[in-house]
């Protein structure tokens, strides 16, 4: 039996159990999680690593997956452009069943291979790609299909997966697999299996970003300021580099067409956003090493 299918003793009366008592059981199984994800902290690396090679070499990041696996894949591709202004198509997630199955179950769709190696041929997967299939049983054939014609194409590969020895990792090169124990109810991967995988997709796509020059410091200097949230915290941020006021933070960073990390050097150099732009190309887009 799969681990991510297998019955958990500690949880076994909880359908008798009060709400409290759900809490208390429900956070117990979750504490361990973090340590799971921790002992797979050198493959991660690896995989940043990958990711890495992957974006400064021209290429693009895929997540692969099907329900819950794929839904996690989109929504950590979907938060790459607002966090660290990158376009979307740098990173980009594919879900079994097509867009409809994010909202809407799809699992049928998870058993075809074919449909997963057809749809990384339409996104033209090629050598400069890195694709990451996550499956939390590993062996979900809509992965392997996708991994398969990763290799084929002579992409990069990755697998996460919540269970020892996944089938398909003979695909990857790269193989993820932390290990949370039986699901609370058995079988529900959104759990258990599905904090882990967003852990772990958490530390890889950020781990890129930080490794690619969007990130100074803790802070989020490359994103865009498309609400006023946003905007807000753009202004904060050039703030507290530059120790300038917000009128001032403000004024550089509409002269910078809304682009921090050039406001930033136009601030700290007293120089034209041309010129700013220009120090920070040459030194690939790393705001620490230009100012």
């Amino acid at each position: 039996m799969l681990l991510t299918e297998k019955p958990n003793p500690l949880s076994r009366c909880i359908d008798s159990a009060s709400s409290l008592e759900i809490v208390r059981i429900m956070n117990r199984e979750d504490k361990k999680i973090a340590g799971a994800v921790y002992r797979q902290r050198i493959p991660i690396a690896k995989a940043i690593d990958l990711g890495v090679e992957a974006l400064t070499g021209g290429g693009r990041l895929f997540y692969v997956g099907a329900g819950t696996s794929g839904r996690l894949g989109v929504l950590d591709a979907a938060e790459c452009p607002p966090t660290f202004g990158v376009p979307p198509s740098l990173v980009q997630g594919i879900i079994a069943g097509g867009k409809r199955a994010l909202w809407r179950s799809a699992e049928g769709a998870e058993d075809d291979p074919l449909a997963g190696a057809l749809a990384l041929r339409q996104a033209g997967i090629g050598r400069r790609d890195v694709v990451c299939g996550i499956s939390a049983s590993g062996q979900t054939p809509f992965v392997k299909g996708a991994l398969a014609e990763a290799k084929k194409c002579g992409a990069h590969r990755i697998l996460i997966a919540c269970t020892p020895h996944p089938k398909i990792s003979p695909l990857a090169e790269v193989v993820i697999q932390p290990n949370p124990g039986p699901e609370v109810i058995a079988g529900s991967t959104r759990l258990k299996a599905g904090t882990a995988t967003k852990m772990v997709l958490n530390m890889i796509s950020t781990g890129i970003m930080i490794r690619t020059g969007r990130v100074y410091k803790n802070l989020m200097v490359d994103g865009k300021g498309s609400s006023r949230k946003l905007a807000d915290r753009a202004e904060r941020i050039i703030m507290d580099v530059l120790r300038c006021s917000r009128g001032k933070a403000r004024a550089l960073l509409r002269e910078a067409g809304h682009r921090p990390k050039v406001a930033m050097i136009m601030g700290a150099r007293g120089i034209s956003a041309q010129e700013a732009q220009h120090a920070l190309e040459e030194k690939k887009g790393f705001l620490g090493e230009v100012l």
